[in-house]
């Protein structure tokens, strides 16, 4: 079976498979979950991983997207943390500037021993028809590695949807890393993974604009000013894993550079504005007062409201460790940005005639 398969069709499988953990979906050389799964999507949230003969069984403890609840699971033993500094509440999952990038959708993960892994296959695949038992048969003609040291590495998955092509082929949904392995699968769990993992679980707070006039009070052919209100600061998430000896971390950190803001309509000079964020004593902030670039509206809005919007733009780095201040590593990342819309009204400036 080639590379780059899709798994849309694993789901018929993963419904009917009947041994507990992973298994080849009897009939079609595709491995699936046993049960059903969680039900996942593309903003990082794992799906239920393989049982663990050690008896963890790395099922989701909580939303690993970490700006609600702070931590989170992917995979089996994969620990989302995001920390924020700012004291904004309001978060939304960080949009990529590069609609390009994408993150990473399956990797090798550390999982058993060989004596773990031979009740693995064993429990799971006994009983199994073809193409599941030559698997199985084949892994027994090994000794699972047994008297070796080393760890049997397992895929696993970012999402339980499947619609994305995992490089990993089903003939190699396990593989043996022994502690000096002269090369590295390409699909291995490394920190460049977790950084990928990580931004793809950042959330960042909106940005806390506050209007002068008020929303409900702007003024046409008067400066709208802009400010910023609260402790408004950097953003850093740690992926990390430490399971059988096997411990790696990475830390992504967004840090916020500026601000855009559109007027919602034409009749406005100019449409748009942009404004470097200053780093203060409580964080990043901007005030437009004496900003050489305003937004001024040129037309009432009369009965109805312009969608103001504004935006902020990140900047993302990561460093192989837990330590958000280490050194930036490469490659590196695309800016993430977050967005907060708003109607406002505009009216007249009513003169008084005598």
């Amino acid at each position: 079976m080639r590379p780059g398969l899709r798994f849309g069709a694993v789901r018929a499988g993963v419904r009917t498979a009947v041994a507990a953990g992973l298994l080849v979906a009897l009939g079609t050389g595709l491995p699936a979950y046993a049960g059903d799964p969680k039900t996942g999507d593309d903003t990082g949230t794992g799906g239920q991983p393989p049982a663990d003969p050690s008896g963890n069984s790395g099922a989701n403890s909580g939303d690993d997207s970490g700006g609600t609840s702070g931590s989170g699971t992917i995979g089996a033993h994969i620990r989302i943390n995001q920390k924020t500094t700012g004291s904004s509440t309001s978060t939304a999952t960080a949009t990529f500037s590069n609609a390009n990038w994408k993150p990473p959708v399956c990797w090798y993960e550390p999982m058993y021993t060989p004596d773990e892994y031979e009740e693995f296959i064993k429990s799971s695949y006994k009983g199994a028809q073809e193409p599941a038992a030559s698997y199985a048969k084949e892994r027994a003609e090994e000794d699972y590695h047994k008297g070796d040291k080393g760890l049997w590495w397992q895929v696993q998955f970012r999402n339980d949807s499947y619609t994305d092509a995992c490089p990993v082929t089903p003939a190699n949904w396990e593989i043996w890393v022994p502690p000096a392995q002269p090369k590295a699968d390409p699909n291995q769990l490394t920190p460049e993974i977790l950084s990928g993992l990580a931004y793809n679980s950042t959330k960042l707070p909106k940005p806390p604009v506050v209007l002068s006039p008020s929303p409900d009070r702007l003024k046409v052919n008067l400066d709208t000013r802009v400010k910023l209100d609260g402790d408004f600061d950097r953003v850093w998430t740690t992926a990390s894993i430490n399971y059988k000896g096997v411990q790696m971390a990475a830390t992504t950190v967004a840090t916020p550079v500026a601000l855009e803001v559109d007027a919602g309509t034409a009749d406005a000079d100019p449409e748009t504005c942009t404004y470097d964020l200053v780093k203060g004593d409580k964080g990043y902030t901007v005030d437009s007062k004496d900003a050489a670039c305003n937004i001024t509206y040129r037309r009432s809005s009369g009965t109805g409201t312009y969608p103001f919007k504004a935006s902020i733009t990140w900047k993302v780095t990561w460093t192989d460790s837990a330590d958000p201040d280490g050194p930036a590593r490469q490659p590196a990342l695309p800016d993430g940005l977050s967005t907060y819309e708003q109607n406002v009204s505009v009216k007249e400036i009513q003169a008084v005639n005598r």
